[in-house]
């Protein structure tokens, strides 16, 4: 068995979800993953980690919508907003997601449910650098 780490930075354009598993299944085939677990952990606190439906767009609109009107930026009540109106709504929708997710690997492929993707979510509405560390578990193809 083996660990292989790795380190990312992932533009992101604003408030939406930016997919993830496309990409992790090219760093398994590069590292020659073959069975596992891919661990990703985002060291943020107005991003998130969401698996979610990867079919139908309009799944993360309503998903969108709904933390819109549960979660609104600049609500006078709140009491943070240092970075702007968008500041504490942001880390209050990171509550819906989560930091850090451990995937199964199999065949150097993520076992995602038929519909599932693995999105970086980011809650604020400029563009930003996110970090991403990943660490892959497991043991890899000696290749032909």
């Amino acid at each position: 068995m083996e660990q292989v780490d790795e380190q990312w930075e992932i533009e992101t354009r604003g408030r939406a979800f930016y997919a993830l598993d496309g990409r992790i299944g090219k760093w398994l085939q590069g590292i020659r993953a073959d069975r596992g677990w891919v661990h990703v952990f985002v060291p943020h606190t107005s991003a998130s980690l969401i698996l979610q439906e990867n079919a139908d767009p309009d799944v993360q609109q309503d998903i969108l919508y709904f933390l819109d009107r549960l979660v609104p930026d600049g609500d006078p009540a709140y009491r943070h907003g240092s970075e702007g109106a968008d500041d504490m709504s942001a880390h209050l929708r990171t509550m819906f997601g989560q930091n850090q997710t451990s995937l199964p690997v199999q065949g150097g492929r993520l076992l995602l449910g038929t519909w599932q993707g693995l999105f970086l979510f980011e809650h604020r509405k400029r563009h930003l650098r996110r970090r991403m560390l990943l660490s892959f578990v497991g043991w890899r193809s000696t290749g032909v």
